[in-house]
C-alpha cells in the first residue's frame, strides 16, 4: 500500500509517499480501505516532535478514518466486508490513517451513516468524541439542563452546541464577532459575543460549562 511517511520530526516537509506493507488486521479487528483520513492539532504536534506519542520515526500519522471494510480478522462477526465505516482506531498508539489501508478494532469503528460522505465522516471522530465525552459521559447532561459552551463556533465546540440541544438541554455559547450567526444556526439559545464586556454578567446561572480546552465541569445553581 501507499502511506504518508515520515523518517524525522519537522514541519510539513518531512512527510513524503511511500510503499509500505499492507496491515494484517488481528482477531477482532477488521481492515479498512480508507477513502479519507481526518487531520487533528495532535498530527500536527507528533509530526513536529513536540508531541511524542508515537516514538521516534519512521511512523505514519493519523487516527480519524473513514472507509470501507476490506478484510475482516478472526472472529469478527459484527461487519462485512464492503460495509462503510468510521472511527479513531488505537489512539494513542499508532493507527496509520494517513494509508490506503488501516486495521482497525471493531470496538473502536462504526457504521458511517449514509447521509454524510467520507470526508465529513473522517473529520469527525476525536472532535466528536471530545465533545460527547465531556458533556454527556462525564458531565452527566440532562434535558432541560443550562449548558454554557465556550468557543461555540470551534472544532469541538460548535459539536458540543449540536450535542448538548439534541439531548434537550439550554444551550448558551460564546463566539467571536463574525461567528455569531454560525453558532445560532446550530441550535444555540443564546450566543454571546464574548470580545463584548464580561459574558458572566450576561451568562447567568449554569448547570454545566465546556471550556475551550475541552474541560467541563459542574456548576451550582
Amino acid at each position: 500500500m501507499r502511506a504518508v511517511i515520515q523518517t524525522s520530526v519537522g514541519g510539513p516537509e518531512v512527510l513524503f509517499v511511500a510503499e509500505q506493507p499492507d496491515p494484517v488486521p488481528r482477531p477482532g479487528e477488521v481492515l479498512v480501505r480508507v477513502k479519507a483520513a481526518g487531520i487533528n492539532p495532535v498530527d500536527g504536534a507528533v509530526r513536529g516532535g513536540f508531541y511524542p506519542l508515537l516514538g521516534e520515526p519512521p511512523f505514519i500519522l493519523g487516527w480519524d478514518i473513514s472507509g470501507t471494510v476490506a478484510a475482516l480478522g478472526p472472529g469478527v462477526t459484527t461487519f462485512k466486508v464492503g460495509d462503510e465505516v468510521f472511527g479513531m482506531p488505537h489512539f494513542p498508539k499508532q493507527a496509520g490513517a494517513n494509508a490506503e489501508l488501516a486495521a482497525a478494532p471493531t470496538d473502536e469503528i462504526a457504521a458511517k451513516p449514509a447521509a454524510i460522505d467520507h470526508e465529513h465522516a473522517a473529520a469527525l471522530p476525536l472532535a466528536g468524541l471530545t465533545a460527547w465525552q465531556g458533556i454527556v459521559r462525564h458531565g452527566g447532561l440532562r434535558a432541560g439542563q443550562r449548558v454554557l459552551v465556550h468557543a461555540g463556533a470551534g472544532g469541538v465546540g460548535h459539536l458540543a452546541v449540536q450535542i448538548a440541544k439534541a439531548r434537550g438541554a439550554y444551550v448558551i455559547a460564546t463566539a467571536s464577532p463574525g461567528k455569531l450567526d454560525f453558532v445560532r444556526s446550530l441550535g444555540a439559545d443564546e450566543v454571546i459575543d464574548y470580545t463584548k464586556g464580561n459574558f458572566v454578567e450576561q451568562v447567568g446561572n449554569v448547570d454545566l460549562v465546556r471550556t475551550p480546552s475541552a474541560a467541563t465541569m459542574s456548576t451550582s445553581r
